[in-house]
């Protein structure tokens, strides 16, 4: 195992002084060796990257990571997102990390370069977002809403809306929720009671309690574009009674400036044990019936929207908990290697034997190589997963059936297995 990091001569030999490290040698063999990841390069879709260019792009993501954005992780985690006279304030050091993410084209590097993004296969992405999650996960969340918003906002907008809101939403200059849970409907989504009246301009009045809404509020960018799912009059009952609407936090004019406030109130923020860095917000559409939202789609489309934006979100949780053992097993690792305690097992009985790292011990050493099997195992399915992705996109007829077969079937367990031993 080889531990990529950018460390500096001086710094104490076996642990880094950086903050964040990665296994950049069994990323790159996963994506070159074991997937046949050029073989996309070789489709028009992806025809303009190279090899050497993808190994490039991980080079300056992962550099961004330990370099930019793992330094704020300590603050995040202890000053935390604010609520503060109704508005969240994110930790100082994130508005800078944030910016180098929308300078390098980050937020949307898997995105299509029609709307500002790199375009790289799903694949690369899924190894540059461990990255970030290992280094920030709190920081991360807020572009991984954005891209996912966005990119539904592309395929089922109007061409009306995606002049209005994808490009700002791609390079990070807004930025994106999704709204689904209520106080009365968390698992049951059918329960939702948030209302969309129509409007003689064609636009829809939203009313209604959204709650555990990931990044809802915060100050890193100028407008948030929020996905609500919400009930028309006379809609059945049910999930399939649901609509989904494209709600400004700021209202936006024809030429794409900022209008009015959309009458979006953020009630607070919840207290969690964990992601202090990360708000997660309820919030209050139309208290004075001033909220307006288009609807994205056709009416009772809703959940069938939705999925497109939540089954990459599952995925995306999955390398979370990836990432983060991935970051764990790397400090682990660089700590057991400089810890001294105890003797070596093979002069147990000798008191004048010196001490030894503890990664000399062979029950330590157990234990880091069953995690670090757990975390090239959880990277495989993840990245396994986002190359059938690619696949999805490059192919047609049964060949494309039979990759999307397999997304569907790997997409909850990405999400359920990579989440709970990571």
């Amino acid at each position: 195992m080889t531990v990529h990091s950018p460390a500096k001569a001086g710094e104490p030999e076996g642990r880094s002084a950086v903050a964040y490290q990665v296994d950049m040698r069994d990323v790159k063999f996963q994506l070159f060796e074991w997937l046949p990841t050029e073989k996309l390069l070789q489709t028009e879709r992806f025809s303009q990257w190279a090899k050497g260019d993808l190994e490039m792009v991980l080079e300056e993501a992962y550099k961004l990571a330990a370099e930019v954005l793992a330094p704020t992780n300590k603050e995040g985690d202890r000053v935390g997102a604010r609520f503060v006279d109704g508005k969240v304030v994110m930790p100082p050091s994130f508005r800078d990390a944030y910016q180098k993410l929308c300078e390098g084209g980050w937020i949307s590097c898997i995105n299509s370069p029609e709307f500002g993004g790199m375009g790289l296969p799903e694949v690369v992405g899924t190894a540059i977002n461990e990255f970030f999650f290992g280094a920030n996960i709190s920081l991360s969340l807020t572009a991984l809403l954005t891209r996912g918003a966005g990119y539904l906002i592309e395929k089922f907008g109007t061409d009306e809306m995606r002049q209005l809101f994808v490009e700002k939403m791609y390079t990070g200059q807004w930025g994106g929720t999704m709204c689904l849970t209520e106080p009365q409907a968390g698992s049951d989504v059918g329960a939702s009671k948030t209302r969309a009246v129509k409007q003689e301009n064609g636009r829809y009045l939203i009313s209604g309690e959204k709650i555990f809404i990931t990044s809802g509020d915060q100050d890193l960018t100028e407008n948030i574009i929020h996905l609500v799912l919400a009930r028309t009059p006379g809609a059945p009952a049910g999930t399939a009674g649901l609509s989904l609407f494209v709600v400004p936090k700021i209202r936006v004019n024809p030429d794409g400036s900022l209008g009015q406030p959309n009458d979006v109130q953020t009630a607070g923020i919840e207290h969690k044990l964990g992601l202090h860095g990360s708000p997660t917000c309820s919030l209050v559409f139309g208290p004075n019936n001033q909220c307006e939202g288009f609807l994205l789609g056709e009416e009772l489309q809703g959940m069938k929207l939705m999925f497109h934006m939540m089954n990459p979100a599952r995925i995306e949780v999955g390398l979370q908990g990836e990432a983060l053992a991935a970051a764990a097993f790397q400090e682990a690792w660089q700590y057991a290697k400089v810890r001294l305690q105890g003797r070596h097992w093979t002069r147990l009985k000798d008191h004048e034997a010196p001490q030894v790292p503890i990664i000399e011990h062979p029950d330590v050493r157990r234990m880091l190589f069953t995690s670090y099997a757990y975390v090239q195992a959880m990277r495989a399915l993840l990245m396994q997963t986002s190359y059938y992705i690619d696949m999805t996109r490059v192919t047609e007829g049964e060949e494309q059936e039979r990759y999307q077969s397999y997304v569907e079937v790997l997409t909850p367990i990405c999400k359920a297995w990579a989440s709970d031993w990571g």
